[in-house]
């Protein structure tokens, strides 16, 4: 069986120019724009440890927000699949870069805040993040760990 290949297309607009271009480190602004299609834009700079904008989304917030998308849409999946009713779902992701000769991830960790109903087979809720993680094909194209480290909550009904 052939595998379906898949394209994606942005483009990426550096919007800082403050006159004189990149005339020196500190001459301009790190500021970009994302586009893609009919898509809302997402503003983007660099992590403020590299004269960026702190209001904006930097490469390495994106990085670990894809991760965690990636393995919460799998695990969503998996869960409408096997019965599991998830009420709700929040990730406080976290990523690790080291700077260096060679800059790079060394880790993501995935921290997964389920809500479930009460009769919920929590074992089986938490093996299937173990099964999204390996079907996550962001996690699967990342050459560092990523770890999820999932915790349940018992859905209490409307409040």
């Amino acid at each position: 069986m052939k595998a379906r290949e898949h394209h994606y297309q942005v483009s990426i607009e550096w919007i800082g120019n403050k006159g004189t271009g990149t005339s020196s480190y500190k001459a301009y602004a790190r500021d970009y724009v994302i586009s893609a299609d009919s898509k809302s834009d997402i503003q983007g700079s660099s992590d403020p440890a590299f004269l960026g904008d702190a209001t904006r989304w930097n490469p390495e917030d994106l990085l670990v927000a894809s991760a965690s998308a990636c393995h919460k849409l799998w695990y969503l999946h998996l869960c409408a699949e096997a019965g599991i009713i998830v009420e709700a779902y929040v990730d406080h992701a976290e990523g690790t870069m080291v700077e260096g000769e060679k800059g790079r991830f060394t880790r993501i960790v995935l921290k997964p805040e389920v809500t479930v109903k009460p009769e919920t087979n929590i074992e089986l809720a938490t093996d299937l993040h173990h099964k999204a993680h390996e079907l996550c094909y962001v996690a699967n194209s990342l050459n560092f760990p990523v770890h999820c480290e999932p915790t349940f909550k018992i859905y209490a009904g409307l409040r």
